[in-house]
């Protein structure tokens, strides 16, 4: 049992970076700390623990992540700085290099950031390695995690870790192995969103159709056991592997009352190619079987799919084919990335080398492509009514809320609205062209 006396009084301030998991996380340290009398700073006041949680999944990341723990530095001169996450995984030396860091923890390490602040908080910096972290092999606990920072959505990590191994990635090396949490657990931690008022639950993890690798269950009985979760209105799945997403699943989504029409979908490349040079596990083909087989179902569902733009080995005629396909399937928006070199990854070894500029241009006509399908899945829809989650904000003009399908959507504020569905109608582009405006009908 960790002795709360040296927590007395003490404040700390948390930073976080990257993907909806890493913000699960985050929430759940400041839970433990929380639990241990730590308590969060309030705005301009100066903390004397800073939680980084950072990412590395591109250089721009881990540019970033260094920006930031120098920029808490300043911010909070006197602080114990502790770093975890991605970055802190892959790069422990260089990121205990940097001026002001006190403590770098890898993510076996994570979930028991309380016991080191302790050490910490005694000042005995000498007893402590600066950096502590396991090889990614040995990386082996399940942390729990599920924030709660918005009453109306929570984010419930119920997957970590990869086996998958792809040519461009370092997941697998800042994460682990698959592993998960158990189904009755995540039931419970569902549960308990709902006890604290959380309206929709966004399910989280690393590779998510991996699930049940350590527990010997199915990510479709995960989602089943979930529907039945009183209080939970919503839940909308982050991401998931096409060569992971089965026809059951599929089916049970669009008969489910609960889970969204909205499905994230990694394609990475449209050409069969560059994807073999990934070591991606599916081929053109069933990407397209997988969406349009979504679509047929549900012919209203919102279908995000990620593409990497100029990856090693990708030629002219492989982007261009890449493109025409990604043009061919029913998609509703692009997430698009420039290939990033990362260290120790297989992908080093693939030539051609496509040039910045080139990978930037590339990027731009599928961001384009992009904006257009966007713009016109939301066009189709002005006129017709849908059932709205309105999220808390502060008290402004306007207030947003996404309908089941995800679009985006804005009314004016009104304060009881918040964390409540209403019945709207979708009236037209607001000024920006980033929501489409809503009139209540119920």
């Amino acid at each position: 049992m960790i002795d709360t006396d040296v927590f007395e009084n003490k404040t700390v301030a948390y930073f976080t970076l990257g993907c909806k998991l890493n913000f699960a996380e985050i929430s759940s340290i400041g839970k433990e700390l929380s639990a241990q009398g730590i308590r969060k700073v309030f705005p301009g006041e100066e903390a004397d623990f800073c939680v980084i949680n950072t990412c590395s999944v591109t250089e721009l990341a881990d540019k970033k992540c260094r920006q930031m723990i120098r920029h808490v530095h300043k911010v909070h001169p006197s602080a114990f700085i502790i770093v975890t996450g991605c970055y802190a995984q892959l790069k422990p030396e260089e990121a205990s290099s940097i001026e002001g860091v006190d403590l770098v923890l890898g993510a076996e390490q994570k979930s028991g950031v309380a016991a080191f602040v302790k050490d910490l908080a005694a000042k005995k910096r000498v007893s402590l390695p600066h950096a502590i972290c396991s090889p990614a092999k040995d990386i082996r606990t399940f942390a729990p995690s599920c924030s709660s920072d918005d009453r109306t959505r929570h984010f419930l990590k119920v997957q970590d870790g990869c086996d998958y191994f792809c040519t461009y990635c370092t997941i697998p090396f800042a994460r682990g192995r698959s592993r998960n949490g158990k189904i009755e657990d995540l039931v419970e931690q569902a549960e308990m969103a709902a006890r604290e008022g959380g309206r929709e639950i966004v399910l989280t993890g690393v590779n998510l159709g991996d699930f049940g690798k350590s527990t010997g269950e199915r990510f479709i009985d995960l989602i089943k056991a979930l529907e039945h979760v009183d209080g939970i209105s919503r839940y909308r799945i982050s991401s998931l592997e096409p060569d992971l997403i089965s026809d059951e699943i599929i089916s049970f989504v669009s008969e489910s009352k609960k889970f969204m029409p909205h499905f994230h979908i990694p394609l990475q490349s449209g050409s069969d190619a560059v994807l073999k040079l990934m070591h991606r596990h599916y081929d053109t083909a069933l990407f397209r079987r997988i969406t349009e087989r979504i679509k047929a179902q549900m012919p209203d569902a919102f279908i995000g799919v990620d593409v990497i733009a100029g990856t090693r080995g990708e030629t002219d005629d492989f982007f261009n084919e890449s493109k025409a396909f990604i043009e061919s399937i029913p998609f509703t928006q692009l997430h698009v990335f420039s290939y990033s070199e990362r260290p120790n990854t297989q992908a080093l070894k693939i030539k051609p080398v496509v040039p910045p500029a080139i990978r930037h241009r590339r990027s731009r006509q599928l961001l384009d492509l992009s904006e257009e399908r966007w713009q016109s899945f939301y066009d189709t829809h002005i006129g017709e009514k849908a059932n709205v989650l309105f999220e808390h904000a502060r008290k402004g003009k306007y207030m947003y809320g996404f309908t089941e399908n995800y679009i985006k959507t804005e009314l004016a504020y009104q304060k009881e609205l918040c964390n409540e569905i209403r019945t709207i109608r979708m009236t037209g582009w607001n000024k920006e062209r980033t929501a489409l405006t809503a009139e209540l009908i119920d």
